[in-house]
């Protein structure tokens, strides 16, 4: 079956419940395999900070793929998607790499920057500083922010991308984040992810204003209650923009699909509640580089498959099949025997 026909089981009715059950109830590994530890690796940032980039500790040949999974918001190598890929990789041979947005690796970062949708210049130095160790080609994947920020980088880059990666997939990001903020902000989606997200966000951006107060309106934060509010005070003027508007319209991906020049695979469930179906693109929206994967089920990042109490593999199995197709021949699958 492909995976544009993906059917999530009967007993998760709905987008809702296949996004939630999928974080907190379904397994990551398919039954009998066996999770592995990180190896976590501290970078210096050129502008004086850093990020935490944890590794697979799965053994893989000198000259193996990598790829590169850059993680939703708040998200971590602990997310269920990443150590769900990290199983998929490792029954390829394949290394992992999961660089952390900075904040998100448990240790606040030293500089007022944080991360946000469109930070290519991030994307673009992680890539170029894992391409200088990695033995073999490298292979990028993005998920919900870390998706959009990924094919904003594919975008802007046009055919240079291809000096860096293979291929890239970004799975269920917001592509175009006006909508997906303003979904966010309203009805189910505004009473149970929203107040999710913000339970961490806004502790971290009050230790911002902590190393530089008066930088943002605290009390404006704290008054904060949707993610447009949240960015309107804190991401939007901390990372250049004018408001959340201007950070929503200017970040969003969807506008550069058309210059991509690698190749890339856009998968979206239709149900997602983060993401509106009618702000997909559609072929017309995209470079003859895309492809196009629109399932009717999977929620966002769910995907949750099998039996009772399902597991999240099949997306990182289908995902990983995608991208092997455009290594060299012997990379495809380069498990160390």
């Amino acid at each position: 079956m492909s995976f544009e026909q993906f059917r999530a089981p009967w007993w998760q009715p709905g987008g809702h419940v296949q996004t939630i059950w999928a974080s907190l109830c379904a397994r990551y590994q398919a039954q009998g395999a066996q999770p592995q530890p990180w190896l976590r690796e501290r970078w210096d940032t050129p502008d004086g900070d850093f990020i935490d980039v944890d590794f697979s500790s799965h053994a893989v040949a000198a000259n193996a793929p990598t790829l590169v999974l850059f993680h939703g918001l708040e998200g971590s190598s602990s997310s269920h998607y990443a150590k769900a890929t990290a199983l998929a990789c490792a029954q390829r041979g394949w290394r992992l790499a999961v660089p952390h947005f900075r904040g998100c690796s448990g240790e606040p970062n030293r500089l007022l920057r944080a991360y946000h949708s469109g930070d290519v210049d991030e994307v673009d130095w992680i890539l170029r500083r894992l391409q200088q160790g990695a033995g073999g080609d490298l292979l990028a994947m993005g998920i919900s922010l870390g998706g959009n920020a990924l094919a904003c980088w594919v975008g802007v880059q046009q055919q240079a991308a291809a000096q860096l990666i293979q291929g890239a997939a970004v799975v269920c990001a917001p592509l175009d984040l006006v909508a997906g903020g303003v979904s966010l902000g309203r009805g189910l989606n505004r009473w149970i992810y929203t107040p999710m997200f913000l339970r961490t966000l806004v502790p971290k951006a009050l230790g911002k204003w902590q190393q530089s107060p008066g930088v943002f309106d605290k009390a404006a934060l704290l008054r904060a209650r949707t993610l447009h509010e949240f960015d309107d005070v804190f991401t939007a003027p901390v990372h250049g923009f004018e408001n959340a508007d201007d950070y929503w319209i200017r970040a969003s991906a969807k506008p550069l699909l058309k210059q991509v020049a690698v190749p890339l695979l856009l998968l979206n469930a239709l149900n997602d509640p983060f993401v509106p179906a009618y702000s997909l693109p559609t072929l017309s929206d995209v470079s003859a580089s895309v492809q196009l994967w629109q399932p009717p089920h999977g929620g966002h990042a769910g995907f949750a498959s099998g039996a009772w109490p399902a597991h999240v593999q099949a997306m990182p199995q289908a995902v990983t099949q995608w991208l092997a197709q455009w290594l060299p021949a012997p990379q495809q699958n380069n498990k160390e025997r």
